[in-house]
């Protein structure tokens, strides 16, 4: 177990003030009140340091993008390529593979196969095989790292969310990139640490995304994940309102620091330290957003790259400002695309969700190749699970027995496949990797050991990857 390393100092030092100095309490709140710089002046928040420090290993990856194809893609008109299946097309599916599994809306319904409904071709000189659909990514295969043996145990789109976003299907848990920010600290104390982004796409339904996804969960709710708006004003209120100036509101924000911290000393409370942290993080973001979502420095070629104009909402615009946050050391960027549940018209579907993505991941990927930064930077692409290879009318049905992930950069290697999946993409049957499995490997990355980064709650030692086996995927690392 991992805890702040000034916590019982704190709390001794809080109780000998208490216990010696209750008298002054209320002169200390009336002079803070009459004159609240007094107590606080420019208010400077200590950076948090994290509890890994200096990390277990060291870091391969310095930042992660999580472009997060959200509703299920298919790993059979993506990156997993099923000539068998293509074969059986209409056929029925062997029941040896499906007996007794959790399905979905098939339950109980004829099982047939269906074909993948676009060709697939080879690209780069790792041969990789890609949906030809996806051209653009597919000339970056020599970058990519295809995992093709995923596993999943949840089948509902809420609950598989949330097993892949912190570890356990049950709300509550903190995120990914809370681990990260509790673990090793600040990236940047001018933006959050950890920013949630989101489009719709048009191909399929958009599920809805909670806020509990970017949780913080039982850590202090200083680390949970800020979402942005990807078009208008980012951060509501974050600008100031007609009247007043930047030296008003330093004025106004050190009123409510003062009550704060007068706060946090009469009752321990975290939440009142946290409140401090967030009210000069959000003071300074007044300065440091308007410059980020402010694209007109980037060049017309970059921009139609991309696909974008800049901050318009589309997944080619949250992509561009993924890069732009990334510059600026926000450490866990997380990328929603809403429009990934096929159940029906998965051709066209397929086609019309890959013209919103195709582009935008590829000019990401070489942007940051271009730019020295690809090598420590992470790329995830994928979903909370796959679909089935049977057929749900013209659509498919959620699936969690295998599907495929993509990684790029941040010291994986490039132009390897790794796991398989049956010769109907059914079950992965080679190198299984679980959600759990992915985790340890996302933290190794990072410089951190998955089995010592904890936390006591409720009496136990939680962790992001459990308490069941989980294990670093050592083989795709470069």
């Amino acid at each position: 177990m991992l805890q702040h390393p000034d916590h019982e100092t704190m709390r001794a030092t809080r109780r000998s003030f208490l216990g010696r100095s209750t008298a002054g309490i209320g002169a200390i709140a009336l002079g803070s009140l009459l004159r609240p710089d007094s107590l606080l002046g420019d208010v400077v928040v200590p950076k948090w340091h994290g509890v890994i420090n200096p990390p277990h290993f060291k870091p391969r990856a310095k930042r992660i993008i999580h472009l997060y194809m959200a509703g299920g893609p298919s790993h059979l008109e993506t990156f997993d390529y099923k000539p068998k299946l293509a074969e059986m097309n209409g056929k029925p599916m062997p029941e040896s593979l499906t007996k007794g599994k959790q399905i979905a809306q098939l339950q109980g319904k004829k099982l047939v196969c269906l074909a993948p409904q676009w060709p697939f071709q080879q690209y780069g000189e790792s041969g990789l095989n890609i949906s030809s659909k996806f051209p653009l990514i597919g000339s970056l295969a020599d970058k990519l790292c295809l995992i093709r043996s995923m596993k999943t145990e949840q089948i509902n789109h809420d609950p598989a969310h949330t097993l892949f976003n912190t570890g356990n299907a049950n709300p509550g848990r903190p995120a990914i990139g809370s681990w990260l920010t509790y673990g090793l600290g600040d990236s940047t104390q001018n933006l959050p640490n950890f920013v949630v982004l989101s489009s719709i796409g048009r191909g399929g339904q958009a599920q809805p995304i909670a806020s509990r996804q970017w949780s913080s969960g039982f850590l202090p709710s200083r680390l949970q994940g800020v979402e942005f708006r990807s078009r208008g004003e980012p951060v509501l209120y974050a600008t100031n309102p007609p009247g007043i100036n930047d030296s008003r509101q330093r004025e106004a924000i050190n009123a409510v620091q003062a009550l704060n911290k007068i706060h946090d000393e009469l009752f321990d409370d975290p939440e009142a330290a946290t409140r401090i942290a967030q009210y000069e993080l959000a003071y300074r973001m007044q300065a440091s957003v308007p410059g980020l979502m402010d694209v007109s420095d980037e060049p017309q070629h970059v921009l139609e790259k991309y696909g974008t104009k800049g901050a318009d909402g589309t997944f080619a615009g949250n992509c561009l400002l993924a890069r732009r946050m990334a510059e600026r050391d926000v450490r866990f960027i997380q990328v929603y695309h809403r429009g990934w549940d096929h159940h029906g018209n998965i051709k066209k579907s397929i086609e019309t969700t890959a013209g919103e993505v195709d582009r935008a991941t590829h000019a990401l990927i070489s942007d940051l190749a271009e730019r020295g930064m690809l090598e420590d930077t992470l790329i995830m692409f994928g979903g909370e699970f796959g679909r089935t290879p049977m057929a749900q009318g013209s659509g498919r049905d959620h699936h969690i027995a295998g599907y495929s992930y993509m990684l790029a950069g941040g010291g994986v290697k490039g132009g390897v496949s790794y796991g398989e999946t049956d010769e109907f993409g059914y079950n992965s049957v080679k190198d299984i990797v679980h959600i759990r499995d992915l985790h340890a490997t996302i933290l190794q990355l990072m410089g951190i050991d998955h089995e010592r980064l904890s936390v006591k709650f409720q009496g136990l030692d939680m962790r992001l990857t459990g308490v069941e086996a989980a294990r670093v995927i050592k083989e795709i690392l470069a």
